[in-house]
């Protein structure tokens, strides 16, 4: 964990001392973070911090507690989000360590945003509402105590205040009404003097040098009380039976917990199988299991509509639970072993770094993310689909995952679930499905039909779209899903979505890029499960992970069929991705493992329409019209 570090009564004297520029507090600040955390503070934050934090340590000095620890722009653990500053000292009633976190704002006005608790209105940003400041420090306060050891089963000695420093009681009178709670505090401008007996009640007039040092050097893991609140969610939502393989691959990631535990080893489990086989239902039931035996474990993916998905269903109702679920770049600094079992789902999303093209050049790094999973966890656990690599720079397989672990010397397993039937859909049509692209098994053959799987191919896209639509009448799940053979607009100004994907007279959106819903289509994590994603046509990026029932593809004018087999074509690719940063041979691998993905959504059925004629035609002698 990374702060700008000192007792309050140094912090007020250096925002005092000169006027020069290399003299002032921001500076100094910006110079520790730069050289200990590589974070290269903006202008706009520098100017905060020159007028927040001097009056913040003023208080503490008017309060007789000038020797109270400073940490400022405290980075959350295993996130990037950092709180403005920490203050760490002595419990004035018991003696122990005591911690307060501080939020503070400039703002002269707020008021509730259409009466909403949890939001707020502030001067000057007309009609954009922020998060309530209470409800901001809060999340920072029950993240810490969630993740950080020392406060594991101490959650009292942490409290959170929200500091408006610039605001007088009738300019924020309505957030004080909805800023409740125990350990979370709200103080404005006139309420100064209230501020100073909670500082003097809350900390004794010694220095705070060693609780700071034992937050500080604390190792990151879940608490107690969180795993227990995960195992308690993810349980009441549980309806996983594991099977055979599946089964297998959860008892032996246990066995190699327990063992690791014991001897003090390492060891990564390596979990591979194709859509259906229940890797995820395998992650879940572990994230589960693992926390209810009170172990450090997190869930990582690289798909933030994956991830997102998992936090608003697991975690639906727990914002703690939700803190579960991570990402794959969110542990560049991640203390060496400091979990017992990191859970890697969707591990064929693994890049090559945690870095990515919007990171500036004073963040980056050569060390290879695949690393930084590995050190991050006693047994990290790998779970895959060698086939849905999809994008440059992806290199989740195991041969790879395999060579970082054993170049360290740490022992490997391997479970394969590819002989598992699959949970939902067909065995014998994902076998189809890669005779089909070429990726393994011979060459095409004819659908021999699946008493309990449907593929049939639709001479128009309007006729997959009425067949899909009239099973999603029927209560059945449906989406519609193409190659990324079409431009991708952004929205207009009137909240509506371009036509993108247009073939003759027929024309469909692409599902929304952004993070927010555009009229009525849901945004871009949720395109897969939310209420009125069918009426977008979904990439790979929105539906890989997600299954549903009934599955549409349109298969573009990059896949076509060529002398009797299917060939791709580089250049009617519209993926940025993909036109700028892959050569010829792994582009041709990317587009069939783009369509491998696409066409094994479906548990019920699949139906298939090709762009062009000639695959439209080959296709016809493999598979049954509508």
């Amino acid at each position: 964990m990374t702060a700008f570090r000192c007792p309050a009564e140094e912090l007020a004297k250096l925002a005092s001392c000169g006027l020069l520029p290399e003299q002032r507090l921001s500076q100094a600040i910006a110079e520790h973070l730069g050289r200990t955390a590589r974070i290269s503070p903006s202008a706009a934050e520098r100017r905060s911090w020159d007028r927040s934090l001097p009056m913040l340590a003023r208080d503490l000095v008017d309060a007789g507690l000038g020797d109270v620890e400073m940490l400022v722009e405290f980075q959350l653990p295993l996130t990037s989000k950092r709180a403005d500053a920490v203050l760490a000292g002595v419990d004035r009633l018991t003696g122990h360590d005591a911690y307060v976190v501080v939020e503070l704002k400039q703002w002269s006005r707020a008021e509730l945003y259409e009466h909403d608790p949890d939001l707020v209105l502030v001067e000057g940003v007309p009609h954009a509402p922020r998060l309530h400041p209470a409800v901001q420090v809060r999340t920072y306060r029950d993240y810490l105590a969630d993740f950080i050891e020392v406060l594991d089963d101490r959650s009292d000695v942490v409290d959170g205040v929200a500091y408006l420093h610039n605001a007088a009681d009738p300019d924020i009178r309505d957030l004080y009404s909805t800023a409740r709670g125990k350990h979370v505090h709200l103080f404005g401008r006139t309420r100064r003097a209230a501020f100073l007996d909670y500082l003097r009640n809350r900390f004794a007039p010694r220095p705070g040098f060693d609780a700071a040092e034992r937050l500080l050097a604390s190792a990151i893991r879940p608490s107690k009380q969180l795993l227990a609140l995960a195992a308690r969610e993810i349980k009441e939502r549980e309806q996983f039976v594991l099977l055979d393989e599946q089964r297998l691959a959860y008892e032996i990631v246990l066995h190699s917990v327990d063992r690791a535990r014991k001897d003090g080893t390492k060891e990564v489990v390596i979990v591979t199988g194709g859509p259906g086989s229940g890797k995820s239902v395998i992650a879940l039931s572990l994230l589960g299991e693992l926390s209810r035996r009170g172990r450090a474990v997190l869930h990582a993916t690289g798909s933030r509509s994956f991830t997102e998905t998992l936090r608003r269903v697991p975690g639906k109702g727990s914002s703690k639970v939700k803190s579960l679920f991570k990402y794959f770049n969110s542990f560049t600094q991640a203390q060496p072993d400091g979990l017992d079992v990191l859970i890697c789902d969707e591990a064929h999303r693994l890049r090559e770094t945690s870095q990515y093209r919007f990171t500036p050049a004073h963040l980056r790094s050569d060390r290879r993310q695949v690393d930084e999973l590995i050190d991050a966890a006693r047994v990290p656990v790998f779970l895959l689909d060698e086939h849905q690599v999809v994008r440059p720079g992806e290199m989740g397989t195991v041969t790879a995952i395999r060579a970082h672990a054993q170049a360290r010397g740490i022992r490997v397993r391997e479970i394969s679930l590819n002989e598992q039937f699959r949970c939902g859909g067909s065995r014998a049509y994902e076998s189809w499905v890669l005779r089909l692209l070429g990726l393994g098994g011979g060459a095409p053959e004819p659908w021999e039909g699946d008493d309990h799987f449907s593929v049939a191919l639709a001479g128009s896209p309007e006729e997959l779209e009425a067949v899909l639509r009239s099973q999603l009448g029927l209560g059945y799940s449906a989406r519609i899903t193409a190659g990324f053979c079409w431009p991708w607009s952004e929205p207009r100004k009137d909240d509506t979505l371009v036509h993108d994907v247009r073939i003759g007279d027929w024309s469909r959106p692409w599902n929304v890029k952004g993070e927010r819903a555009v009229g009525q289509a849901p945004a871009s994590a949720l395109w897969a499960t939310a209420d009125g994603g069918f009426e977008q046509v979904g990439c790979v990026y929105t539906a890989q992970g997600f299954e549903y029932d009934w599955n549409g593809v349109i298969i573009g004018p990059d896949l076509v069929a060529r002398d009797g087999r299917l060939v791709t074509v580089r250049a009617a690719n519209r993926d940025p991705a993909l036109t700028r940063g892959a050569d010829d041979e792994e582009a041709d691998r990317l587009i069939r493992n783009t369509y491998k993905v696409l066409l094994t959504r479906g548990m019920a059925g699949t139906v298939i329409y090709a762009v062009d004629a000639e695959t439209r035609q080959f296709l016809s002698r493999l598979l049954p019209p509508l």
